[in-house]
């Protein structure tokens, strides 16, 4: 229920970011469209921590982005990976298309509910759309970018997935 241009800040905005990753502890630009992040993550009785590093690409602003990653997680073991993000413009406000984690964009849909309530509740009333996810906190601002940390919780996911 929000706009394209709404989608993509939120989606550059590390705060947000870091609001829809579980685990995320920092996320830094090491240079154009480069990032460092570290994440912590458990499943089950396993802990591990999670450093990698997310490379932008093909950048459409306010459109689409590709992004690929590598992450360590020490004895946890390694992931590679890459995912794409398509935002597109529709009579309900912004289409959101992603090859990545779905935990994320439930919890990122849930911070655009936060974020402008007002959308949402006219469509909701409108029985234009329906919402599954309650709202999370406000972040803060910061200048890093939102698939950075997407990027960062894929990675986490494939170490442990790889590691098992």
């Amino acid at each position: 229920a929000v706009t394209q241009q709404q989608a993509w800040d939120a989606l550059n905005d590390p705060a947000v970011l870091k609001t829809c990753i579980p685990g995320c502890d920092k996320v830094e630009a090491t240079g154009d469209n480069q990032y460092a992040m570290a994440m912590a993550l458990t499943i089950g009785p396993v802990s591990a921590k999670f450093t990698g590093k997310i490379t932008l690409s093909d950048i459409v602003p306010p459109a689409s982005y590709k992004l690929s990653f590598d992450g360590q997680g020490g004895v946890a073991g390694f992931g590679k990976g890459s995912a794409e993000v398509v935002l597109t413009p529709n009579d309900q406000g912004c289409k959101l298309s992603y090859t990545m984690a779905e935990d994320f964009f439930k919890r990122f849909d849930a911070e655009m509910q936060r974020q402008y309530p007002d959308s949402y509740a006219a469509k909701m009333v409108m029985g234009e759309i329906e919402t599954e996810t309650p709202p999370v906190a406000a972040p803060a601002k910061s200048a890093i970018p939102l698939w950075v940390w997407v990027v960062g919780a894929v990675v986490l996911v494939a170490a442990v997935w790889l590691a098992s």
